[in-house]
C-alpha cells in the first residue's frame, strides 16, 4: 500500500536526520521540525484511517441497497408478467332458468380470457397465483321471477345481488362487486338459487374478474 511506503520513507528520513546532527545535538531526541512533521502526519493517518473504514461501511450499504434493488426490479417483473383478466358473458336465446335447483351459471361468452384462469366449461374461475382479485358480476331479468345470484369464493359465499317478483315492473337490473384474496387453486363462480331466472342473450349478464396484485 502507498501509505506503508510512505511511511518506511518518513521513518528513514527522520532517522537519518536524528542520526547526522548526533554530535551536534546529543540532548535532543529529533529534529524539531520533523517531529512537528511526524505528529502531523500521524494524525493525517488517523483521519485517512477513519475515511477507509467510513468508505467500507458505505460501500457495504450500497451492496445491501443494490440487492434490495434486484429483489424489488424481479419482483416487478413476476408481477408484470403475470397478468389475469377475465370477462364473460350468458349466451342462450331468452332467459336461463327457472330451474328448481341451485345451477352454477356457466358463462360461455368469453370476451377476455388473458391467463386462462377462467373456464367457459365448468363457469368457475380458478386462481393460479396468489393474490388479492375483483371480481364483479351483473344481470338483466324479467319481473315474473326471482332472481337470487351468489358469488361463491369455494364453498362460501361473499356476496350476492337479488330481486323479487313484480308485476308493475317488467325488467329487473342487479350486480355487485367485491376483492377477494385467494390462494393458489381457489375457485370463484357464480350460483343461480332455484326458481331464479336471468336473461341469457344480448350479453347483459356477466362476469368478470381480474389480479389486483399478487401477494
Amino acid at each position: 500500500m502507498d501509505f506503508d511506503i510512505l511511511c518506511y520513507i518518513v521513518l528513514f528520513c527522520g532517522w537519518s536526520l536524528a542520526h547526522s546532527h548526533n554530535n551536534a545535538t546529543e540532548t535532543k531526541s529529533c529534529n524539531p521540525d520533523m517531529c512537528k512533521f511526524l505528529v502531523d502526519f500521524g494524525v493525517i493517518m488517523e483521519k485517512v484511517n477513519c475515511m477507509e473504514a467510513k468508505l467500507k461501511e458505505s460501500e457495504a450499504r450500497l451492496k445491501d441497497t443494490e440487492m434490495s434493488l434486484k429483489e424489488t426490479v424481479t419482483q416487478l417483473k413476476q408481477d408484470k408478467a403475470t397478468k389475469i383478466i377475465f370477462s364473460t358473458t350468458l349466451r342462450g336465446s331468452g332467459h336461463t332458468g327457472p330451474f328448481n335447483t341451485d345451477t352454477i351459471l356457466v358463462y360461455k361468452g368469453v370476451i377476455t380470457n388473458i391467463g386462462n384462469a377462467y373456464s367457459p366449461v365448468t363457469g368457475v374461475f380458478t386462481a393460479p397465483v396468489a393474490g388479492v382479485y375483483y371480481f364483479t358480476l351483473f344481470y338483466h331479468a324479467g319481473g315474473s321471477h326471482t332472481q337470487y345470484l351468489f358469488l361463491h369464493k369455494n364453498s362460501e359465499v361473499m356476496v350476492m345481488t337479488n330481486d323479487h317478483v313484480t308485476h308493475s315492473d317488467v325488467a329487473d337490473n342487479g350486480g355487485n362487486a367485491v376483492f377477494l384474496q385467494l390462494q393458489q387453486g381457489d375457485k370463484v363462480y357464480v350460483r343461480m338459487g332455484a326458481n331464479s331466472h336471468v336473461w341469457a342473450s344480448e350479453s347483459q349478464t356477466t362476469f368478470s374478474g381480474f389480479l389486483v396484485t399478487q401477494m
